[in-house]
Formats: structure tokens, sequence, C-alpha cells
């Protein structure tokens, strides 16, 4: 049931005696609000959307280079894309002569397209959906021969199982994947900003309206029959029943008849397994990336280096801020005279748009002990190799969209 709204076609493809109709009938009742199915199935009414493990998860926390607003946990699209990042095996490493301290990356994804603020995503075509002819001629092969030997109780079970299962997978995907961000206030700056991930730094640019999409979009459900989702409770009662029924039909069966209904079972459960063993959020982070249209070769790059440092200034160089401090404060917020002294030179390049080379007289400051303008010297060391790095990535016509330069 958690794959049904991912691929086209799927809710047709439930005719099948299936175990575990309770226990589907207890977590898809939940939906259901009214007295009557908040009593029958006890439970909080959860968004439909979040039941099917399609939103509700935290993303990163998103600090917005032009504007300075921290969203502390951006939606659930930004959770995909972090976790999207996070499996890029391709890097381009940014040389560091110091002793690498940690394995530090920076991913650069640049959003050219602005969705609209409400649409239904296409679900992905795919082949699964007919893997379930295997379980739904099993499931009709064994009630004929069932009726056949005149095993009506065993026929009758596995019918109910069939019907009540293709009812409730038809009725529960009927529903209407849906993505919706807010739209963005009139004259705002652009959303460049960086997702802060324990794994890594991920770079965002684009409009206002596209970074929203990422960072503040949000999947849901919609079906017909909302708020009150009472077809959903009643497709749960006729799963609670079925489960009943067989409880009571199948002890009344012949051995052949019973042997016939565990296989089908057996069977079902082998293509339920199946389903369940695929990255649910593998699928829908490819539809993600259609509704954004993002080209993973294209638009998104990743970057390692070799200490912090290198990798929080190149993180400034690919945003170009107006406010390169609050960037540099959030994500180092080391405070002792030694970076404060590294941070005030480095915004003044920044803003002044001018290359970090350092010259001695930016680490022989007087007031710093000789350890103090020895480890200063290495830190300004690092931000020189960071902007070669980034400098060498925009002249490459392979990682060009590391610059926002127009």
């Amino acid at each position: 049931m958690a794959t049904v709204h991912l691929f086209e076609g799927r809710r047709w493809f439930g005719w099948y005696n299936t175990p575990g109709s309770y226990e589907i009938a207890k977590q898809y009742g939940q939906l259901a609000k009214a007295r009557l199915w908040d009593g029958l199935f006890p439970g909080p009414n959860r968004d439909p959307a979040q039941l099917f493990g399609l939103d509700g998860k935290p993303g990163p926390r998103f600090l917005a280079a032009h504007s300075g607003s921290v969203i502390q946990n951006s939606n659930h699209p930004a959770y995909l894309v972090a976790r999207k990042a996070q499996t890029i095996q391709r890097r381009i490493p940014i040389p560091s002569t110091r002793r690498p301290t940690l394995d530090s990356t920076v991913t650069t994804i640049d959003l050219h397209h602005t969705p609209p603020l409400e649409l239904r995503p296409p679900p992905l075509k795919s082949h699964l959906p007919l893997l379930a002819l295997i379980p739904i001629a099993a499931s009709i092969g064994a009630c004929v021969l069932c009726a056949l030997v005149a095993d009506w109780w065993c026929c009758a079970s596995i019918a109910s199982g069939v019907l009540a299962s293709g009812i409730a997978c038809f009725t529960i995907g009927s529903g209407h994947l849906t993505f919706s961000h807010p739209k963005p206030a009139t004259g705002a700056p652009p959303g460049d900003g960086v997702l802060i991930d324990e794994d890594g730094l991920i770079v965002l640019r684009g409009e206002e309206g596209a970074v929203n999409a990422l960072t503040r979009g949000r999947f849901s459900l919609r079906y017909d029959g909302e708020p009150r989702y009472s077809s959903i409770g009643v497709c749960s009662v006729g799963l609670t029943v079925q489960f009943l029924l067989q409880l009571l039909l199948i002890p009344s069966g012949t051995l052949f008849g019973q042997v016939l209904f565990v296989a089908t079972l057996g069977i079902s459960w082998a293509y339920n397994a199946y389903l369940s063993a695929l990255e649910k959020e593998d699928i829908q982070t490819d539809i993600l990336l259609d509704v954004l249209r993002l080209r993973e070769e294209a638009d998104v790059q990743k970057f390692s280096f070799g200490t912090r440092t290198a990798q929080v200034v190149f993180t400034c160089l690919s945003l170009r801020s107006p406010r390169p401090m609050k960037i540099l404060d959030e994500l180092l917020p080391n405070d002792t005279p030694v970076w404060q002294q590294w941070k005030r030179v480095l915004e003044r390049k920044l803003l002044a748009h001018e290359p970090l080379e350092f010259r001695e007289s930016d680490w022989k400051v007087p007031h710093l002990s000789h350890g103090d303008q020895q480890l200063l010297a290495d830190l300004f060391q690092d931000a020189h190799e960071a902007y070669k790095g980034w400098r060498d990535a925009c002249r490459s016509p392979d990682t060009a969209s590391v610059s926002t330069e127009k």
C-alpha cells in the first residue's frame, strides 16, 4: 500500500488474497475522521501523506544568503535532496597542502525552474505493477480450483480476500499525490542559501520561488472525500470483516483448499516483500527531481575538502552573499581573536570581490602570539586553496555552474 501512489496504474493491481489485512485496516482506518471510525480504529487522525511516509520528515537547517533568515527545520523535499546528496559518489577534490582533518563536502545545486504553486506530479511508469499479475493469477486460480472440488468454504475465503484487498487498494490508491509550496513575497531577493547537513553543506542557488519549493514545499495526498475520508473507513471495515470471515471459514474447508489458501498467502507475501524492499524515498526523490527539472549531471556538483575552513570559504564564494559574516559566524562559530581576525580579513575581501590572496601582514598581527599567528597563516592558506579550487571549477566547462557571476 505504501507505494500505491508512486507508480502509474498501481491501484488497479490489488486483486489478490494478501496477508495482514487486519494490520492494514488498523493503520489506514485512522485516516477516517468521525466518531464511528475513531471508535473502530482508535488513534490519532494523521495526515495521509505522513501516514504513507510521503511527507513529514524534517530537512536540514537552511540559511538564506541574501536575507539572512534561518529556517531551523526545512521541509520534506529538502530532506530528500540532502539524502540524495549523500549518495553522490562523483566528487571533485579540492587539493589541500595541510594535513586533512576531516572529509568535508559541498554540493552545489542550481535551480533553474520555479514549479507552479501546486501541481500533481505524474507517477513513475514502471513494470512493477504488472508483477502483481502473478499473485492475482494465483489467487483467482486457487479460487477456481476450490470451486471445482466443491470446497466452497475455502473458495469463499479466498474470494473475500481478493475482493477486500482489491477494493481497498483501488480506494486508497485513488488519492492524488500533490506538490505545493508558498508563493514568495513580491520583490524578494534571490533565494540562494545553504542547507547545513551533518554530512556536508548543500548550496542552493536560484530564484526565491525555486528555492522555496525545496525548503518549504510539501507533498500531500488529496482525496475526493476529504477531510472525512469515509470511503477509506468503509474499506478498513471490509478488511476487518474479511479477516474475521477467513478465521471462521478456513477451518471448515478441505485440506486441499486450505493448502491452496496458504499458497495464495505465500505468493502474495513474496510480492509484498519485494515491494517493501524498494527504497520508497529514492522513488519519491526521482519524482521531486522531475518537479524541479533538476538534471543531476548538469545542475548538481559535489566537491570534497580536507578542512572545514576550506569547505566554508568555498561555500561563501559559491553564494556571493552580501553578508558573508553571517554565513561565517553560522558555519564557524569560533570567536577567539585568531578567528575574529581571519573573519574580518575574509569578509573585506569577499565584499570587495577581491582574490583571496593574503600577505604576511594579514597574519603577523602584533596582539597575537607566535602560535596564534601560525594558526592564522594556516587558516589563510585554507582560504586561498579554497579560492583556487573555486576559480578552477568556474573555468572548467564541466563545473561552471559553481559560479554565480553573470
